[in-house]
């Protein structure tokens, strides 16, 4: 392995020459068992254990009910669901639900509603519906869990000072006083033990503190707690698993019909919605960790809908609780290094084991531990980090009333109130558009902040009748939507106002369009009649290009999604089989967009063009990068007609002069004059004063480097690539610096090699002697860049002490 090459890489030379995005196709093989899921499961499963009986308990159900739920969770969400890496069991935001069915039907009826509850699931996943659940604003679900976690926390807090809790949120709080009178020494005591190492024991310091923290905090929290108490001799209630043999199973449901749909409602919601919002959590989650695992992708929410379903189903007819999918264990399961379902699955299996051959440990566990780490979770459930999301997007109001009504009145009611007062929220938000009128040096102006509907439009009307007839107007529209009857509102006036010998300036949208929409040109109607684009007015200078376009304002074809198996640019400058099908740039866009640009940025630029055509091209810089068609010079550099003189060609390449100043033709092959032109022509006639090197994420021509020998090819690509060899050679030097990024190691050898290319390039550079000399005279400057795409993050070449490090650009420019 040579100095360059990142250690937790594979062999690159085995991999396709241009980047894809879509997962290599699976060959079938046998069941094999990765050593990281094994390691996962055992952590989560130390997780599991005590949560399930703590769950259990604060539900009022029997303690194997919880056993049952985490093993079904395991085994059959695990094995049918669409999220591979979540890790399902009861979940304490049912507990408040579930111990209300209990106390309401009782347990057999309970388990019956947890089987209906699994067959909606099953039908919202045939209907395909799972995104649908996305919908539901962030502040309701928050302030849903929320309003759980307040519950949960009161009632346990009972337990914890030695007593029994009562079956609401207020009857808790009114008995907390005679509680705090009558505490029981023995029970405070075990659960502050509990309470103190689950706080303490992740922030354990030092070599030592590393490795006992890979001990999950909860499992050492409750056997830290046992082992005292039973030391102490402390008289306690304990767990009580009776035989398995006397273990509830689910029966007919009984009880008011309207009543039992309205449970089935609420469990399928609950259970459905977190489950969901923890999928997509648990992808973010897998997608952040270096080097995510083969075959781990997007979850399919449709299929883990169907799992859940499935779940639920089975675990309500052996007598088990409601399954979800559970945040802490997930993420514990993420990060012990995961690779596929086979650890969520071998989880469940210790958890049957546990239960069948653990019963005489388990049984020793002081129920006042269990509360208190159900506390605990309880408490983390109120989130200050969501609290702080919601008031930076001014939706306490939804978070607050979500979380009062789950309190005070129940989970289906808070969440349906939520719901109303977000609805409300955003009808008032779209019915309170700010219209203001100001006049300046005679010009008057109308300001239009937010939607212009039509419940606007009376206001509108009477603003607009304030400029005086025959007066110059400026309207301007700082809104995403407008609709038609504010636009012929405007419309109307506008042609009345100009017919009375006025003149109206439109800045922004028109009807009907949302910002940034393409296909239609946004115009803005000058005093003259000239149109001119309107965002060119609101400051806006960007038009939108065919692959912008087609990625973000329509639905292109599964093969034309940038993500899919065909993109239209492989990065190599050879076209994929979208591009030669139609779905690609045609001659047809290449005319459109001609015409796009004579139409709308022509008149904006024709002066500056026209300055440039009398006094000819001054740029400050020469900018040497490759021909990847996803690399906008212009764009990343905020620069215009006139700044850079480009050069491009395949890998961003400067052939080194040849010896002597040799001729081409005396033995050496073709195709290195052109780029040492353009460097001599930069330098002696045009004074470039800073010459910059780009090289790019997912380069074409590096990944031919690692996967081929180019000296030998015989090809023109080949041949031309072999100037890209002493790039590979220096990586593969241990004795030179290897230029890395700043705040990580390069992602692969690929990477690492597009950043050794771009230092060995200023190398070639230096060499040539109109290069030489101007570095000499201090008339020149060397830069190296690195683009990565997928970031749209740009990095600059630096030195310290002999290190070669690309640091992120942020505020700062290109040197001129």
């Amino acid at each position: 392995m040579s100095a360059c090459v990142p250690t937790h890489t594979t062999d690159t030379r085995a991999e396709p020459a241009h980047p894809s995005h879509s997962p290599p196709p699976v060959r079938p093989r046998r069941f094999r068992l990765a050593g990281a899921d094994v390691s996962a499961s055992v952590a989560v499963f130390l997780i599991a254990l005590p949560l399930s009986l703590g769950i259990a308990l604060a539900t009022g159900a029997p303690l194997q009910a919880g056993l049952v739920a985490a093993a079904v969770g395991g085994l059959v969400a695990g094995r049918l669901g669409g999220a591979p890496l979540q890790v399902s069991g009861p979940a304490a935001g049912l507990t408040v639900v579930t111990a209300d069915l209990i106390q309401r039907y009782g347990w057999r009826t309970t388990c019956a509603i947890t089987v209906l509850a699994g067959a909606a699931q099953l039908g919202l996943g045939c209907l395909r519906v799972a995104r649908t659940a996305l919908a539901v604003s962030p502040a309701i679900v928050h302030g849903m869990l929320a309003g759980i976690g307040v519950t949960i926390a009161v009632a346990q807090l009972h337990i914890v000072l030695g007593g029994t809790p009562q079956s609401s949120v207020p009857d808790n709080l009114r008995a907390l006083p005679a509680q705090l009178a009558e505490l029981h020494p023995a029970a405070v005591s075990v659960s502050g033990l509990t309470l103190a190492l689950l706080l303490l024991w992740p922030h354990l310091p030092g070599r030592a503190g590393r490795l006992l923290r890979r001990v999950p905090a909860a499992l050492i929290a409750v056997a830290g707690a046992t082992a005292a108490a039973s030391l102490a001799a402390l008289r306690l209630p304990k767990v009580d698993l009776p035989s398995w043999r006397s273990h509830a199973l689910a029966g007919l449901p009984e009880g008011p019909v309207l009543g039992i749909l309205a449970a089935v409602l609420t469990v399928t919601l609950v259970c459905s919605v977190q489950s969901l919002l923890g999928a997509v959590a648990v992808d973010k989650l897998a997608a952040a960790r270096p080097g995510p695992p083969e075959g781990v992708g997007r979850s399919d929410l449709d299929r883990e809908l169907l799992g859940q379903g499935a779940a639920n189903i089975v675990s309500g007819g052996l007598g088990g609780l409601p399954v979800a999918g559970v945040a802490v264990r997930s993420t514990a399961n993420v990060n012990a290094g995961a690779v596929s379902r086979n650890s969520t699955m071998l989880h469940g299996v210790l958890v049957v084991v546990a239960a069948l051959l653990m019963v005489p440990l388990l049984e020793l566990v002081p129920l006042a531990s269990l509360a208190a780490l159900v506390m605990a979770v309880g408490i983390r459930m109120v989130s200050l980090h969501h609290i702080r999301t919601v008031t930076r997007h001014r939706e306490v109001l939804v978070y607050a009333v979500t979380t009062a009504g789950v309190v005070f009145l129940g989970v289906l009611e808070g969440v349906t109130l939520g719901i109303a007062v977000a609805v409300a929220v955003s009808l008032h938000r779209l019915a309170r558009t700010r219209i203001t009128h100001d006049e300046k040096e005679g010009v008057h102006y109308v300001h239009v902040r937010g939607q212009l509907t039509f419940l606007a439009v009376p206001r509108l009307s009477r603003t607009l009748h304030l400029v005086p007839q025959g007066a110059r107007a400026v309207v301007e529209l700082d809104g995403s939507f407008m609709d038609h009857a504010a636009y012929e509102t405007l419309q109307d006036w506008q042609n009345t106002h100009t017919a009375r010998g006025g003149s109206v300036e439109l800045h922004g949208r028109r009807a009907g369009l949302r910002i940034a929409e393409p296909g239609v040109p946004d115009t803005a109607t000058t005093a003259s009649g000239t149109a001119v684009p309107a965002g060119a007015q609101a400051g806006c200078r960007c038009r939108p290009w065919t692959p912008w376009r087609n990625h973000q304002c329509e639905e292109p074809s599964p093969d034309a999604r940038p993500d899919g198996p065909h993109r239209a640019g492989s990065g190599n400058g050879v076209p994929t089989d979208s591009a030669r099908h139609g779905h690609g740039p045609s001659g047809r866009e290449l005319a459109r967009g001609i015409s796009a640009f004579q139409r709308n940025t022509a008149p904006l630029v024709r002066g500056e063009l026209a300055r440039l055509a009398r006094e000819g091209q001054r740029p400050s810089q020469l900018f040497l990068t490759c021909a990847d068609s996803r690399l906008v010079t212009s764009m990343i550099t905020s620069s215009g007609p006139g700044d850079l003189f480009v050069v491009r060609n395949v890998g961003n390449l400067v052939p080194p002069p040849l010896p002597g100043g040799a001729s081409p033709r005396a033995g050496a092959e073709s195709g290195d004059d052109s780029v040492a032109a353009a460097i001599e022509y930069a330098v002696d006639v045009l004074k470039v004063r800073s010459i910059t090197v780009c090289g790019h994420s997912g380069c074409g021509a590096m990944q031919a480097l690692l996967s081929s020998e180019p000296g030998r090819a015989r090809s023109p690509l080949g041949r031309w690539l072999r100037h890209g060899m002493p790039s590979l050679e220096r990586m593969a030097d241990a004795g030179r610096p290897c230029p890395r990024l700043a705040g990580r190691a390069p992602a692969d050898a690929a990477e690492q090699l597009c950043l050794t290319n771009v230092v060995q390039q200023l190398e070639h550079l230096r060499a040539h002697d109109s290069v030489a000399r101007a570095l000499r005279d201090g008339a020149l400057e060397l830069h190296g860049m690195y683009f990565h795409v997928g970031e749209a993050q740009a990095y600059l070449l630096t030195g310290h002490g002999g290190e070669q490090l690309f640091d992120h650009v942020r505020a700062a420019e290109l040197p001129a």
